[in-house]
């Protein structure tokens, strides 16, 4: 059952390769009255997906100090109703990387069925926290997607 229709719906479809998926574990107080997982809650699913994507790929625990890239817009489509039995996880993967940023897409689904829950789409900026301003995407940044993704950009 679809509540709300996806930007991708009258758009043909590539197939999309998720190497990345975390597990989630759903807590009654990311509830609402309805039942289900509020609205609100999903991008720090999200977030959390990032996370662990970005510890994956660069092969080590990132410390607040080293990082150098900023969230600059995140756009979600929810799509169907998560709720508090369901198992789900948040699957994530840089779908383009451009000069000064690059972009994630993030989906969850049910673990069980595969259903896609909700979709998210980030883009990631290149951040020089010393001058405050935008800088290119590192070549580790670069190096360290490709290699996990498998393919160039």
């Amino acid at each position: 059952m679809r509540i709300f229709a996806s930007k991708t719906d009258n758009m043909s479809e590539e197939k999309e390769i998720y190497k990345h998926s975390i597990p989630v574990q759903l807590r009654f107080n990311d509830t609402d009255a309805l039942g289900h997982v509020n609205n609100s809650v999903y991008l720090s699913f999200y977030d959390l997906g990032k996370s662990d994507y970005f510890n994956t790929i660069r092969g080590l625990e990132i410390k607040q100090r080293d990082v150098d890239v900023v969230i600059a817009h995140i756009d979600v489509d929810f799509i169907a109703p998560v709720f508090l039995n369901d198992h789900i996880a948040v699957q994530t993967r840089v779908s383009a990387i451009g000069n000064k940023s690059f972009s994630l897409k993030q989906r969850i689904v049910d673990q069980e069925t595969g259903e896609e829950k909700c979709v998210c789409h980030t883009v990631m900026v290149g951040f020089d926290f010393e001058t405050n301003t935008t800088k290119p995407i590192s070549q580790e940044w670069r190096n360290a997607i490709e290699l996990y993704e498998g393919h160039s950009y």
